[in-house]
């Protein structure tokens, strides 16, 4: 899998396309067709369906109908494509006013704002974000979800490491649900069938006198998720554990 990760372009000119500010001197090349919101929602739609590798400039050219190097009129190659891609998702996200609620819901809530996204568009998950798009859409994102911190007493570096904390323990719990059903699609067996056709073999091999525990807790834990790994339970069961931990740093409200 290639490595995709944000802030690979020209920082100058990818920044003017996020904005939407005009180039600098005359235009060249083919007189523009389309609209750059319109090449950016096409490629999303691409990856959505088929993943962010089958985002090529020539795909992407036949699925808005121009010729490949006409693109490259709106965007200098993938790098920076991939910026607006990721801005443009962003700013579609809900942004409701959750001011009223306790700290923990208001960060559950946005931790379940995450996952949405990346349930909607899971190539997202795959992107290294160490150098973000600094567009609109993540600005907007990162005013509002920096606000679940309100009220909480943390000062701004900690707020931010405490964001920092959940959304990537969204991202990681959203990669290995991906991996999840790209097993179940891969196969032609659900998770129970293939635990089924095996359980002879395991049977033999797994050792309860060797693997006791391993044996005991595993057979616990597959009856109670019928499966090995179940997405939901996990994520349910970590971002409590993620609540807990930020709690130790927040005092509790007054009675």
């Amino acid at each position: 899998m290639p490595n995709h990760r944000t802030g690979a372009g020209d920082p100058a000119h990818t920044l003017r396309l996020l904005w939407r500010q005009p180039d600098e001197g005359p235009r060249r090349g083919p007189r523009q067709g389309r609209t750059l919101d319109e090449i950016v929602t096409a490629a999303i739609e691409l990856a959505d369906a088929e993943g962010l590798d089958a985002v090529t400039m020539r795909a992407l050219a036949q699925a808005v109908g121009v010729a490949p190097m006409t693109l490259y009129t709106y965007v200098p190659g993938k790098a920076e494509l991939l910026d607006l891609m990721l801005d443009a998702i962003y700013a579609q996200m809900p942004r409701p006013d959750r001011s009223g609620q306790p700290w923990r819901a208001r960060v559950a809530a946005l931790a379940r704002d995450n996952r949405d996204l990346f349930t909607a568009h899971p190539w997202a998950a795959e992107v290294a974000t160490g150098r973000p798009p600094l567009g609109p859409g993540l600005m907007a994102k990162y005013e509002h979800e920096l606000r679940a911190f309100d009220g909480t007493g943390l000062d701004d570096v900690t707020r931010d490491a405490a964001l920092t904390y959940v959304l990537d323990f969204v991202r990681a719990a959203a990669r290995s649900a991906a991996d999840a059903r790209s097993a179940r699609q891969d196969s032609a067996w659900t998770d129970e069938q293939w635990w089924a056709a095996n359980a002879p073999l395991l049977a033999q091999v797994l050792d309860e006198r060797r693997y006791p525990t391993a044996v005991r807790v595993g057979a616990a834990a597959g009856a109670a998720q019928n499966a090995a790994y179940h997405p939901d339970q996990a994520y349910e069961f970590g971002l409590a554990r993620v609540l807990d931990g930020l709690a130790t740093l927040i005092p509790p409200p007054e009675v």
